[in-house]
């Protein structure tokens, strides 16, 4: 087996040989980080190579992939006034959680697991059952009772087992990583996982690339459990340190104002999560998460860039969607939260660019 960087714990800095099936700090349990500081590729190398996200080799902890269906590489597009949207919901499985997906898959055929388990409100737990199918690893998906019918039958389709626990998204978590300490089970958690991260950090890669080797002034993200932000957060210290950008974009974080616990805390001035956020529903489910494990660098992370958070209302997030759909693009709820949060100037006239994570098709229009 080709040799893999090791794991270790932000907090207490024990360390994890990543060629175990150990998912979480032995000692805080909470979620790990990848010893792994790559150096990018030029801009001028990159002509030519494959056209996906493995096209990025140098900054991705796993190499020669036998998994991958494509991934990465998505459009982007104008909006208005600035602003442009990358197309993350063109993936295979028409979200980002691709991105980290398919190193999750990658990771555990390495590791031989006897079975991969992993708990999602729907796009990361559909990504996760994809790329499993392609690498014929068992399965075994955890949901919240009332996610999308439509993204629960799309992991079926690939062959996962559904495991519908009754419960809002912590319990879903909970019973995931009850199963995830059973001997021989790999936990394809993407919010424990730092193979995700590394994943997910290819969408700067990307927008480098596209805009000809350098970043917009904002990169607007939607957070939940915040893998794309803190993915972004890791591309862009990676350019940084390379001398590749001479200037770090600001992090602006978006999060439904019905729960928004790191919204919250940031305008509170903490450095963690302040007070018990109550699950409220919301029709950005996908970011709808209480307490993620990873609220203190999510935080950080924001406020190194010289970000801020912002949240948006059901109402705005109900516009913001038939407003794309307008302009031919038909993105799922949770994926327009982004152009939900600026589209009427609170970015005033730096640039910047919105992921649209999801296709509309999975969850249909808000209240409709």
């Amino acid at each position: 087996m080709t040799s893999l960087p090791d794991c270790f714990c932000p907090v207490d800095g024990t360390r994890v040989p990543t060629g175990s099936l150990a998912w979480c700090c032995p000692v805080c349990r909470g979620p790990l980080d990848l010893d792994f500081a790559p150096t990018p590729a030029s801009l001028k190398s990159l002509a030519g190579r494959v056209n996906s996200l493995w096209r990025y080799a140098e900054c991705l902890p796993l190499s020669s992939p036998s998994v991958s269906l494509g991934e990465g590489r998505t459009p982007l597009v104008p909006l208005k006034d600035g602003v442009s949207a990358k197309l993350d919901f063109l993936m295979p499985t028409l979200s980002f959680k691709d991105r980290g997906a398919v190193l999750l898959a990658e990771l555990a055929l390495r590791l031989r697991p006897g079975r991969v388990v992993a708990d999602s409100s729907g796009n990361a737990g559909t990504a996760v059952a994809a790329y499993c199918a392609r690498a014929q690893l068992p399965c075994t998906v955890y949901v919240p009772d009332g996610t999308s019918a439509k993204k629960l039958e799309q992991i079926g389709a690939h062959g996962a087992r559904l495991e519908v626990v009754p419960g809002d998204r912590e319990a879903t978590a909970r019973a995931a990583r009850e199963a995830a300490d059973e001997e021989g089970t790999f936990y394809a958690s993407h919010v424990f996982n730092p193979y995700f991260l590394h994943g997910t950090k290819t969408y700067v890669h990307e927008l480098w690339e596209d805009l000809g080797g350098r970043l917009p002034e904002v990169i607007v993200v939607p957070v939940g459990n915040g893998t794309l932000l803190l993915g972004a957060s890791l591309a862009i210290a990676e350019l940084h340190a390379a001398g590749m950008i001479d200037r770090r974009p600001a992090l602006y974080a978006v999060q439904s104002a019905a729960v928004a616990p790191l919204a919250h805390a940031w305008h509170e001035g903490a450095d963690d999560l302040v007070g018990v956020t109550p699950a409220a529903p919301t029709f950005a489910e996908g970011i709808a998460i209480p307490r993620p494990p990873r609220a203190r660098q999510i935080l950080r992370a924001v406020r190194d860039s010289g970000g801020t958070f912002l949240t948006v209302t059901e109402d705005q997030l109900r516009h913001a969607q038939r407003d794309l759909a307008s302009q031919g693009l038909y993105v799922e709820s949770t994926g327009v939260a982004c152009w939900a949060a600026v589209r009427e100037g609170a970015l005033g006239a730096r640039t910047a660019v919105v992921p649209l994570c999801g296709a509309g098709l999975k969850t249909g229009l808000a209240d409709s």
